[in-house]
């Protein structure tokens, strides 16, 4: 066992501990992004819907993926992986499925942002059992396990379609098939803006998701072997910041303030639109991707508000607009030294061959983890009496109603003893709700 194999190992473990982590970041995120009496329900499905996609990775989703005698649709063997070694490969079987459960995971989060405040407890299991063996490994396959896209040059580094826009597609989803929250429209179709209930929170979500970003992107050299990680991690922090300043200034110009949430949703977005490139392009293009990207989140979400698609946490736009131009900006800026998949990008000389790969692959993806997704939930709804909880649940609130226990006991008033949990509570004029 020479050095190097253990120096790539030590690396790939290294990010996908930090991409883990990123799940704390998430966790922040929703909960401060919507209201108190739901934070406590958002940390614990994030928790165990994390270990079932665990779980379904290693049984179904790594196989599906990355199976040995695949087809252009899917993989087929390494199911229920005993972490046997890859052939030709530099470092540990073991580390490379840890590190890539962990992406499986991060779809799988940002697809139920869409479901955030409204969605069965129930729901959640059963999506994330289904979205773990039947969407997600899928467009993996397709791009990274060596399916059809990967034959044509896709070049997506570290995810911007895999893991962003194939989570996004199923909160969309999720989000139609839920209908908007109660109070979220007045009768003419006005829009309310229902705060999250701690801004600090989501700020700090965003820190710890830049923070495990670093081993999104940079760990996806899967070698330490010429510092290349390097140059990854500071196109990822360059594109970050970018698309923090862009959504500030815009959200300056527009609205007369610099709104703190459109500032955080534009770092996220900058960091999701660099994760396709963030190994294909030059530095100056990283900051002009991260630019692009911050205004695009900031219009794109009052576009969907108009819509009437009610998505709490912003994943359609932040991971899913921004995943599309961060998968198209390949297209465009990819250099010939720098694209060792595919081929150079228009502004290079490439021509649109690449953009033309790049967008087929938008499209493919989206439709099939939105139409599988959507199906899948449909089903879900009938079987399942409905896919949301009752009026009187939501205003109770997901805390209350689905555990029986307030994520914040002391913001709520009450002169009644404590109920025992698993006792009926119902709302009354004695409990005080703060939102």
């Amino acid at each position: 066992m020479d050095e190097l194999y253990l120096l790539n190992s030590i690396w790939i473990l290294l990010g996908a501990i930090l991409v883990i982590f990123m799940q704390g970041g998430f966790i922040l995120l929703e909960a401060g992004s919507t209201r108190m009496k739901n934070a406590g329900h958002i940390a614990g499905k994030t928790l165990f819907t994390f270990s079932i996609a665990s779980i379904m990775f290693w049984a179904v989703g790594y196989g599906l993926i990355f199976g040995k005698n695949p087809n252009f649709f899917v993989g087929w063997s390494d199911f229920f992986y005993s972490g046997q070694e890859i052939d030709g490969a530099n470092y540990s079987g073991a580390t490379f499925f840890l590190f890539q459960l962990a992406f499986a995971g991060i779809s799988l989060t940002i697809a139920f942002g869409g479901f955030a405040e409204r969605a069965k407890l129930s729901v959640y299991l059963v999506f994330a059992l289904l979205f773990s063996s039947l969407v997600y490994p899928i467009v993996a396959h397709w791009i990274w396990g060596g399916g059809w896209l990967a034959e044509h040059g896709k070049q997506d580094f570290a995810g911007s379609t895999v893991v962003h826009l194939t989570g996004a597609m199923a909160a969309f989803a999720g989000s139609i098939l839920l209908k908007p929250r109660i109070g979220k429209y007045q009768n003419d179709g006005k829009a309310n803006d229902l705060r999250g209930h701690n801004q600090v929170y989501t700020a700090l979500g965003v820190i710890i998701l830049w923070f495990g970003w670093f081993g999104f992107n940079a760990g996806s050299t899967l070698s330490v072997d010429d510092g290349f990680f390097g140059f990854v991690a500071l196109n990822t922090n360059l594109a970050a910041a970018a698309g923090a300043i862009s959504a500030l200034l815009i959200s300056w110009v527009a609205l007369g303030k610099a709104d703190i949430p459109t500032i955080m949703n534009g770092a996220l977005a900058g960091l999701v639109a660099i994760t396709a490139s963030c190994a294909f392009v030059e530095t100056w293009a990283a900051v002009v991707i991260g630019l692009i990207a911050g205004v695009l989140v900031f219009y794109s979400v009052k576009f969907f508000e108009k819509c009437k698609i009610d998505d709490p946490i912003y994943a359609l736009s932040v991971h899913g607009v921004a995943g599309i131009f961060g998968t198209l900006s390949t297209g465009f800026f990819a250099t010939p030294e720098l694209a060792t998949v595919g081929k150079p990008g228009l502004f290079y000389g490439g021509g649109f061959t690449q953009l033309g790969v790049q967008a087929m692959g938008v499209i493919v993806c989206a439709l099939y983890a939105f139409s599988v997704s959507f199906v899948l939930l449909y089903m879900m709804k009938k079987v399942m009496n409905g896919l949301r909880v009752t009026e009187e649940e939501e205003l109770m609130g997901l805390d209350l109603s689905e555990h029986g226990s307030y994520g914040y006991p002391e913001a709520f008033t009450t002169s009644e003893p404590v109920r025992p949990i698993g006792q009926e509570v119902r709302p009354s004029s004695k409990h005080v709700f703060h939102e």
